[in-house]
């Protein structure tokens, strides 16, 4: 192949990826302006990849076809939602998480007269659950309210719903004691046919409510927010947006609780946090 025949195929490729682009930031718009929902500022090699997913599934053979069923067809909305919410979760998912929160965050809560935690991106609600055991277990939960959201209703009735996979209940088990679990953790459900039903008392403080880390505001003061590692799908941009969602919405001395995949540097508020456990990417608002 001649230099010039290589030159026009690098030009070709070019021009399509470039098209590509274009439609995909058409398809983003459109979703915003007509159904609110804002995935403009995600990672692009990350939506570019769930978009792709649902046109092949749809068999449909561009960017701009996927757009002309979405904006037409609510239907079809509600499955590119479904691909672009990462719902990643488990129960005490990273146990040492956990565990420092029991160990370091729990005797500064236990002098609070009332502790309101934020769970943002809550997901199908596994760790939720698990915070409300660990509460329950430090003699906290009476005196907690737990604010689970996530933009995904679906997500979200799940979440209420407290049912999951019983097979998943022994590395759910492993993960509750290494995170310092002092009880059974199989005293925390039951078992109908092959799930586990969690005990309605871990519910009777949990407040599950939409709502879109990329458009919405803070609808409350808070003295703990877990986001555990959903802005790792943000854009620069939109971290700082959320960053500064979160700081608005921390009282003084509030504990911030970030995934491991993530931390605070670089961002617009990083000043602002002292590192509570940094290896455990806990961190504490000091202004």
């Amino acid at each position: 192949m001649s230099s010039q025949e290589n030159g026009n195929n690098a030009e070709a490729e070019s021009s399509s990826e470039f098209l590509e682009k274009i439609e995909i930031n058409l398809l983003l718009e459109g979703i915003y302006r007509y159904y609110g929902f804002d995935f403009r500022n995600y990672v692009f090699s990350s939506i570019r990849r769930r978009i792709w997913y649902r046109i092949g599934a749809e068999r449909l053979n561009s960017v701009s076809s996927l757009q002309d069923k979405v904006l037409h067809d609510p239907s079809m909305m509600e499955r590119l939602l479904a691909d672009f919410s990462i719902h990643i979760s488990e129960m005490f998912r990273d146990p040492p998480f956990f565990k420092s929160f029991r160990e370091n965050v729990i005797p500064l809560l236990k002098e609070l007269p009332f502790v309101r935690i934020w769970h943002a991106g809550c997901s199908t609600g596994e760790e939720v659950y698990s915070m409300a055991i660990l509460l329950h277990e430090e003699g906290l939960y009476h005196k907690t309210r737990i604010y689970a959201t996530d933009m995904n209703e679906d997500l979200l009735k799940k979440a209420k719903g407290g049912v999951y996979p019983l097979d998943k209940m022994p590395e759910y088990r492993n993960n509750y004691q290494l995170a310092g679990g002092i009880k059974e953790f199989a005293d925390y459900f039951e078992v109908r046919h092959d799930r586990a039903v969690f005990h309605p008392f871990l519910t009777q403080n949990l407040v599950f409510a939409q709502h879109n880390l990329a458009t919405d505001h803070s609808f409350n003061e808070f003295h703990v927010i877990i986001c555990r590692n959903v802005m790792i799908y943000f854009d620069r941009v939109l971290q700082n947006r959320v960053h500064g969602l979160f700081y608005e919405s921390l009282c003084k001395s509030g504990i911030l609780g970030l995934g491991d995949k993530e931390n605070i540097a670089f961002n617009t508020h990083s000043y602002f946090y002292e590192a509570f456990d940094p290896e455990q990417k806990i961190y504490q608002k000091m202004k």
